[in-house]
């Protein structure tokens, strides 16, 4: 069998012990550049039963899956498959497996959180120009920070603010008052957390119902000494509005690792303003993440080889498997 590693663009897959580990069973291949197109991932992956891709890095359409035959197991890095064609996939008989990593969005949150608030990058910046800038920094203790979505990494930003001295506050589409006192968050409304907190930090899945929910009108309920913080989905936020508000500065900053079109453009007009941190989806791209992406991965693919599903997203796209496979 020939497994083939997508978009490993910082080599950080290739050397774990779990690609040692699958070596011993299978004929590994893994790329560290961007394929251009789809005719060269057709290419790439004409004989391959096997895709172990990076992230949302390389796209997988009906189209390409009627030019990949051989592929029957995709190997699914992460927590979730938007960049896949669920239907196409299952109508070839193509089974996707997830193959979650750790979790280290949540250090980030209070990264960017510090950063925007204390203006390091403003005075790491400052200081190269030959500057020393007087800058008043605000703290984290005392305040109160909103949380929009009290899953797994919200959680563990709550204990996290709570170490901090912050009081937490919580809204999420499915959280309830009980699951909230578990993180000692006070459940509230999704208009009461924008009105009260001093910090709002985004954990939601993107969805249709979570798609542009923070929007202007929402934007503005914040307080004008606020800030937003968003490691989950840029189309979460209103992008243009969140512009507009920082432009007129009716809130304090934000600091953003997410965007609705990644990379971001050249010269879009959030990079030319100075009260937001931006950062180039660092969330997940971490030593113990892709540790956690290739174990399971590799986990999911023996697994499959033994004629056993984990994780699997389709496992009903067995029983339509391509003859011959």
């Amino acid at each position: 069998m020939k497994v083939t590693v997508l978009d490993d663009y910082q080599h950080a897959i290739a050397p774990t012990q779990a690609m040692v580990r699958l070596r011993q069973h299978a004929e590994v291949q893994i790329l560290h550049e961007k394929l251009g197109g789809e005719a060269a991932v057709v290419e790439t992956l004409r004989d391959s039963q096997v895709v172990i891709p990076i992230r949302e890095r390389t796209k997988f359409t009906a189209s390409l899956f009627e030019k990949l035959p051989a592929l029957e197991f995709i190997s699914q890095t992460g927590n979730h498959a938007y960049h896949i064609d669920m239907e196409a996939a299952t109508a070839h008989g193509i089974v996707v497996s997830l193959a979650p990593g750790g979790n280290s969005t949540t250090e980030l949150t209070f990264g960017l959180m510090l950063d925007v608030m204390r203006k390091i990058s403003q005075g790491d910046q400052a200081m190269r120009r030959g500057e020393w800038p007087f800058i008043l920094g605000y703290v984290l203790k005392g305040k109160t920070l909103g949380i929009l979505g009290l899953g797994k990494i919200g959680t563990e930003v709550a204990a996290i603010a709570r170490a901090f001295g912050m009081n937490v506050i919580a809204w999420g589409p499915t959280l309830t008052q009980e699951r909230a006192a578990k993180s000692n968050a006070k459940f509230l409304s999704l208009e009461e957390v924008l009105q009260s907190a001093d910090v709002v930090s985004v954990h939601l899945k993107l969805s249709d119902d979570s798609k542009n929910l923070l929007n202007e009108a929402r934007l503005r309920l914040m307080k004008k000494s606020a800030y937003l913080v968003n490691t989950a989905r840029g189309a979460i936020v209103d992008e243009m509005a969140l512009v507009k508000i920082l432009q007129e500065r009716a809130i304090a900053g934000a600091a953003l690792d997410v965007f609705v079109e990644e990379p971001l453009p050249k010269n879009h007009m959030i990079t030319q303003l100075d009260n937001v941190v931006l950062t180039p989806h660092l969330g997940w791209p971490t030593d113990s993440g892709f540790e956690g992406f290739a174990e399971n991965a590799v986990t999911n693919i023996l697994d499959y080889m033994q004629g056993k599903l984990t994780r699997a997203l389709n496992p009903e796209a067995m029983n339509r498997r391509r003859k011959g496979n």
